[in-house]
């Protein structure tokens, strides 16, 4: 595939749930072994496309023959930082279709993540976590000038666990 000469990064809209569905799921599989349930995922996706306070989606598209065709996604949810008394945007869920990796995708949406970031005034920065094993999504991060921070993230996960997942099958596309 050759590197498509215009990337459009967009909020998203109602009318890419089904492509937002379909990457996160299949983006929960190959990062980190995770089955998601539909209903789930579909009610998180559209909470936060009716909560602008949550945060936000946006999805990425080229020209593809006659129309446009939506080849990423990332979301943004929001962090209050009392040091700083403004707000971190924490980019999440980033998944780029595997035909279109390393075409510039990523970065087009990274840099409209810092651009509109920079125009509100009161964002303090972004930041962003990745599994500790993709090296791809790791170097893409450090070319685009992001630094490893010096926090390790803890969590205690009530919802999903791999022994837990609601669905027996390994392939996230039939969940959806």
């Amino acid at each position: 595939m050759t590197n498509p000469r215009t990337i459009h990064v967009r909020p998203a809209t109602p009318t890419d749930l089904d492509t937002l569905l379909t990457y996160s799921a299949v983006l929960a599989q190959e990062t980190e072994g995770k089955l998601l349930h539909k209903e789930t995922l579909r009610a998180g996706i559209q909470a936060i496309m009716c909560s602008p306070g949550m945060g936000f989606l946006l999805v990425a598209e080229v020209h593809d023959e006659l129309r446009f065709r939506t080849v990423g996604q990332l979301m943004i949810t929001y962090e209050w930082s009392d040091w700083r008394n403004s707000v971190f945007w924490w980019i999440q869920s980033v998944y780029v279709d595997r035909p279109w990796r390393r075409q510039g995708i990523y970065r087009a949406m990274h840099t409209y993540v810092l651009e509109k970031a920079r125009a509100k005034g009161n964002i303090c920065g972004i930041r962003l976590y990745v599994e500790q094993h993709n090296q791809a999504a790791q170097l893409a991060y450090r070319h685009l000038g992001l630094r490893q921070a010096k926090y390790i993230l803890y969590e205690e996960d009530f919802s999903l666990t791999q022994s837990s997942s609601p669905v027996e099958s390994r392939n996230p596309t039939e969940v959806l």
